[in-house]
Order: C-alpha cells, then sequence, then structure tokens
C-alpha cells in the first residue's frame, strides 16, 4: 500500500506462520496513538528512527535496534527524525512465544520482553530475513528463521513476564468497568454513568482505570473496538459492516482507528489476510 506521500505498507500473514502477522513499512506522517497488541511486538529498524512511549518513558529505536513490546501493554509510534523510518516487524501470538520459551529457555509460564529497546543488528537481519522467506513461499524457512528469532530475542533480552499486583479495589474496580464497557461496546455509558453503574465517583474511576490499563477509558474502548473489528474482518465482514458491528458511527471512523492500531487501513488488511494483497505493483517497503 502506497499512500502517494512516500509511505508504504504491507500487513499480511503467511500459512506457515498462522500465529504471526507480518508488517513492512515506512511511515513519515503516521502516528500510532496509544494502544495494544494482544500479541507481542517484534519491530527491526532498518532505516530512520521511530520514537514511541511504553512504560512511563519514551524510548528511541534506530537501525540495528529492535522496538520490543510485550502483550497488552499500552505504546505509541512515530517518526523521530524528518524521514520516518524503515521497518520490518512480527507480530507472534503469546502462545508460540510461550512455546519456544519453554523448548530454548526452560521457561514456564508467560514470557516477557525485559528491556522495550534492543541494539541487535543480527536479530534485525533475521526478522529482514523471515520476511524474505514468507514473501517467497518458502515455508520451512520462514518457520524456522521465526524461531531462531524468538529464541535469540528471548535469551538476550526475555525473562518471565512481571507478575501484577495484587488487585487493589480500585483495580477490581476499573475490571469491572472493563467487563460493562466490552458487554456494551456499540452503546456505552457515559464515564459518569459508568461510575455511578459501579457505585463511585467519574474521577476516581478514571484514575483507577488510568493504573489498571495504562489509558482512560474512552481510549481502551477505541482500541478494543479496532481488535473486535479485525476479528469481524477475518470472519468476512466487509469494513463498513464491521465499523457499525463494534459501535463506530461510519467505514471511515474504523478506517482512522484501525490505522492507528495496525499501520494499514482495514480494507488493505482484509486484501493481505486473504493473500489477493499487492503493494501497486512496487516492491515491499
Amino acid at each position: 500500500m502506497s499512500d502517494g506521500t512516500g509511505e508504504r505498507a504491507r500487513l499480511w500473514q503467511h500459512p506457515a506462520l498462522p500465529d504471526v502477522d507480518l508488517l513492512r513499512a515506512r511511515y513519515v506522517r503516521k502516528t500510532f496513538l496509544r494502544h495494544t497488541h494482544r500479541g507481542y511486538v517484534v519491530a527491526a529498524i532498518a532505516e530512520g528512527v521511530e520514537v514511541f512511549a511504553h512504560g512511563g518513558g519514551t524510548h528511541r529505536a534506530g537501525p540495528g535496534e529492535l522496538a520490543l513490546i510485550n502483550p497488552d501493554t499500552p505504546h505509541t509510534g512515530r517518526a523521530g527524525v524528518p524521514d520516518g523510518w524503515r521497518y520490518s516487524a512480527l507480530y507472534p501470538e503469546p502462545g508460540l512465544v510461550a512455546e519456544v520459551a519453554a523448548e530454548t529457555l526452560g521457561l514456564r509460564g508467560t514470557p516477557g520482553f525485559r528491556a522495550p529497546v534492543l541494539a541487535d543488528p543480527g536479530a534485525v537481519r533475521l526478522v529482514q530475513r523471515v520476511h524474505r522467506a514468507a514473501e517467497r513461499g518458502e515455508a520451512l524457512a520462514a518457520d524456522t528463521l521465526m524461531r531462531v528469532t524468538l529464541a535469540r530475542l528471548l535469551r538476550r533480552n526475555g525473562g518471565p513476564a512481571p507478575e501484577r499486583e495484587a488487585p487493589t479495589a480500585g483495580a477490581r474496580q476499573a475490571a469491572r468497568a472493563r467487563a460493562v464497557l466490552e458487554e456494551r461496546m456499540v452503546d456505552p455509558p457515559t464515564l459518569e454513568g459508568l461510575a455511578a453503574e459501579l457505585g463511585s465517583r467519574p474521577f476516581a474511576l478514571l484514575r483507577a482505570f488510568r493504573e489498571r490499563y495504562g489509558m482512560p477509558p474512552h481510549s481502551w474502548l477505541t482500541n478494543a473496538r479496532v481488535h473486535r473489528a479485525r476479528a469481524l474482518l477475518d470472519a468476512g465482514h466487509s469494513p463498513a459492516t464491521a465499523a457499525l458491528a463494534v459501535g463506530f458511527t461510519d467505514q471511515p471512523h474504523l478506517t482512522r482507528h484501525f490505522s492507528r492500531v495496525f499501520g494499514v487501513p482495514p480494507g488493505a488488511y482484509q486484501r493481505g489476510r486473504a493473500r489477493t494483497y499487492k503493494t501497486g505493483g512496487e516492491s515491499p517497503p
């Protein structure tokens, strides 16, 4: 996908890697608002600099470095230099990473990356090789290189995922609020209505929700709608149908937010998943 500004992106999945999304992109103006992914993010920077907020700080990843994000961890993304950044990214599902961690490190339970930026040009090249193998239809090579890449990153920057603190009253209330928003995604209550329903006050609930999920309820709801829309796209629904089904006012509303999470609009995403998506005759970014 090229948008006429020099930005290009392709998000797709190879049948040999059913638990991994692949993204190759060059972004200049693209801004990823605070969002989460249900799997891991392994973004290998080839050119330029990406700046992203993560864990209460701001981080920079440049050529030869990887941005590494654990599942359900809020983060942003934008260019750190005028020419933007070019990268290849893998989004492996938690089960695959846990399988690799158990087999190679003897690590049981949920693994996690310790630091959000890792300088490792060799791992960057491995991620690029995964993409090239997948694009050529080399299933054995793509699967092998994927597992070798994950094992290397876990050895150099992995360990048990941080344990969550014992839930406080505020955390339990935030979890109840999240459940209400999930159940009533299409027609959610206002913050005041949600707080009253849970026996709380608006600002107390807002603080508790931010502390528990790293973003306010309305941002969390938008992110959840995007992920549910993705599931509907995977099931064959059109972007317009998916938009209305999850509570967006129209397809452009979904497109705007979908692109801010997954890097491509929903139509391009759906074509990529169907393996009919092309980059307009261009080579991959």
